[in-house]
This record gives C-alpha cells, structure tokens and sequence, in this order.
C-alpha cells in the first residue's frame, strides 16, 4: 500500500475517526495490480481534515475534498437531485460509511479497506462482483446512470480494461438510455473514450460501445463501419469494422494520439465505397480528413493531437508507393514528425489485413539507419540569398527553393555555387528575374 495513504488513515484514526481507502485503489490491490492512485474515505468534517494536515489544500469544497501529500482525502457523504445529469443539488456530510458507498457507481468501486490490517469492508456486494468478473451498478442502475451520464461510458471501460462483464441488468439499463450520452460534455466523452483507447484492451472496449449502442451515439461515424466490405485480396479479414477491431486489438501502449489514427484512419471508407472491376475507396484518405477533423473538434481534442492524427490519416496509404518514390520524396516522408507512429499504424494496418510487412520493414530499417542531417540538412540556398543575387521575391521563389532541396536530398547538389545555378535555371525567364 502507498505509505501517504496508510499513514493518512493512521492520523485520522487517532483522532477518533473513521477513515478507510476506497475505491478503485481497493479493487486494483484486490486484484493484484498496482493502483495509479490511492483516496481516503473518513467521517472527519473537511475542516478537521485540513487542520489535521497541514499544508494539505481543499480540491472540492462543495464535495468536501482535500488534496493530502498527493492523496484524497474525502469527508462520507450523500447527494440527491442530480439535475443536471452530472452535479448533485444537494450534498450531505455523513457519519456513516454505507451512506457514503451507497452514492457511487459500481460495485466494484465501492470497496472499503481497513489500510492496518488489511481488512475489506463490503457493504454492496462488490468482492462477489470481482470473483463473478461483473461490472454492476450499485442499486438501480438506471437511477445511478440518470445521476451522471457518463458511467455509462465508465462501466465499457472498466469491463474493457479488467476484462470483465457488464452484468446484464446494467447493460440493459445502458442500452436503454444510452441515447442520454449525447448529454455529456464534449470533453468528459473525449476523456473516456481515449481511456478506453489506451489502457488496454480496447477491441473490447468498442465491441462493448457497439453491442450497448452507446457507439452510435458518440460515434456513428465508427459505427458506419460496421458492413463495409473490402476487397478480399488485400482485406481477408472482412469489413471495415472487423479491420479497426483487429488493429484495436494489437495496439501496445499507444500514445492517445496514435490510438485516434488507428481508429479513424479509414473513416473515409463508407463514404467513398464503390464496386467498380472490384471494390474501391477512392478518395477515402482525403475524405477521411476531413471526417477525422469534424471528429476531434467535435471532442475538443487538443490541436497537437488533431495535427497528429490528420497526418496519420492523411499518409497511411504511403506506404504502398515508397518503391517508386524519388529519394527527395521518401526523405521527406521519413521526417514527417512522429514518424515511429506512422511505422506503427502501418504495422498494425498490414498485421490485420493481408499480413505482409515487406515495406513497414524496409522503412523502419531506412529510419533507423538514417542520421537526423540526412533527412533534413542545413539548405544550401535561401529566400535571402535569391535575393541577395538580384533575383526579385516572388512565387517563384518557392518552386527553385524546393528544386534545389530535391537536388540536394537526392545528392545532386552540394554547395551554394551548384545550388544558385540550379535555382537560375528555375527562375530563367520567369518575372523574378530583374
């Protein structure tokens, strides 16, 4: 156990009250997995959580919460009237832990621990849940999902990431208002969904979003998947949404980003399905951009991320053409930022489709062997420098700077006297020159 935490309790118990660990870090331990983070039950009032602790600092006033060297430290409490499909009208302090347990979401969330002997507190039935490997919302389940619509959009996770069921009581209170999602804040659904992406087992996690229709509701874009067939040459393993599962399923601790290319790379298919002398997606990279980019500011995504995963979206079929690409231009591919995750989104694309891995390898050993000064050297040639030879700033200007770029990457030039007489040539009878 997190010394912070045990030494926590320790202090409040001193003092007369009641104080256990709770929630998520109890399930993770009775698990035997390590938690992220440790949180405090007590029945001491906030105020005497912060006198207790100095240096301890209020994080949820309202909710009576406190941040204690790194831990927190909440007073038991009640809440009713959730108005507004997230925050309780009205919140009560307790003394007694069970009305405290009663509140929150899942059983198995629920569990109390005594942090000096170990002792497990259960006053809802959730230690039955994790040996039953059940997801199970406290009481009624639709009252607990009415209260905050989110948990819906929590209880996929934590089956997903535990490997676990949702019980068929609360599944079917999900499937019944999982329309209410569409309630929730655009950023608190961005949050959850990328948990659901990068924690693990995130195949899972969307054949649950699917089969509880709650992936039609925050994404039917995803959703439009699921039918779309491909061309058997190249797609042996069926539709569109077999495909993303199968890469889904293989991820290995993706950054957020990357997990977001490797679901929405092809969301471009549906809308470009043709079936001329076999099926064809033309132009389903470029509509898949702009899919992508209505996605991810629909969930406030940060601007980073949406960079990112435009230009995973906007290059994995590069791949194919890198035997004919020009040196200049497979240079230039290799310094795309990120370039470890385009190798991986295209590993992952060949491992659940036709399974040949001839051009990731190839790649990944040019990558790997080329120094940073290779793919990207110091110009030879500037805007400044045309200028400083008498040349007049124009449009121009961009097609002789990049023609002398092409030379150099591909060792055609190597100095600024080869480089202006390339770039003379270019400009020779154009109006940049005086």
């Amino acid at each position: 156990m997190d010394r912070r935490a045990v030494r926590i309790t320790e202090v409040l118990k001193q003092h007369g009250f009641d104080a256990y660990l709770v929630g998520g870090c109890v399930r993770d331990l009775l698990l035997g997995r390590e938690p992220s983070d440790y949180d405090v039950a007590t029945s001491a009032p906030p105020v005497q959580v912060i006198g207790l602790f100095p240096g301890s600092e209020v994080v949820g006033a309202q909710f009576g919460v406190a941040l204690v060297d790194g831990v927190e430290v909440a007073t038991f409490r009640s809440e009713s009237d959730y108005a507004d499909g997230r925050h309780p009208e009205h919140v009560a302090f307790e003394t007694d832990v069970r009305k405290d347990v009663a509140r929150r979401d899942f059983t198995i969330n629920a569990l109390l621990m005594d942090a000096g002997s170990g002792e497990v507190i259960d006053h809802v039935g959730g230690r039955e849940d994790l040996r039953l490997g059940f997801v199970r919302a406290i009481g009624n389940p639709e009252l607990r999902f009415r209260e905050d619509r989110l948990r819906m959009l929590r209880a996929v996770r934590f089956a997903a990431r535990l490997g676990f069921e949702i019980e068929p009581g609360t599944a079917a209170a999900i499937g019944r208002l999982c329309g209410l999602a569409r309630e929730v804040s655009a950023e608190r659904t961005r949050d959850e969904l990328v948990r659901i992406l990068i924690e693990g087992n995130a195949m899972r996690g969307f054949e649950l979003l699917d089969a509880t229709g709650l992936l039609t509701v925050v994404l039917p874009e995803v959703a439009a998947f699921k039918g779309v067939a491909q061309p058997p040459e190249f797609h042996p393993e069926g539709d569109v949404w077999t495909h993303v599962l199968l890469m889904l399923g293989a991820m290995k601790d993706p950054s957020p980003a990357l997990a977001l290319g490797v679901l929405l790379h092809d969301v471009g298919k549906p809308g470009t399905f043709r079936l001329a002398e076999r099926i064809r997606f033309d132009g389903h990279v470029e509509l898949g951009r702009t899919i992508a980019a209505r996605i991810l500011t629909r969930l406030r995504c940060s601007k980073e991320d949406m960079r990112t995963v435009d230009d995973l979206v906007a290059n994995h079929m590069r791949f194919k053409d890198v035997d004919q690409m020009r040196e200049s231009t497979l240079l230039r591919f290799l310094r795309l930022p990120h370039f470890d995750e385009h190798l991986e989104l295209h590993r992952l694309d060949c491992l659940s489709s036709h399974g040949r891995l001839g051009h990731y390898e190839a790649m990944k050993a040019r990558w790997e062997r080329t120094p940073p000064e290779v793919v990207r050297p110091s110009p030879l040639l500037t805007g400044d420098d045309l200028i400083a030879a008498g040349y007049k700033p124009g449009l121009a200007f961009r097609g002789a700077l990049s023609a002398v770029e092409d030379a150099q990457l591909e060792g055609k030039v190597r100095s600024r006297t080869e480089a202006l007489a390339l770039a003379s040539e270019v400009l020779k009878g154009t109006a940049g020159l005086i």
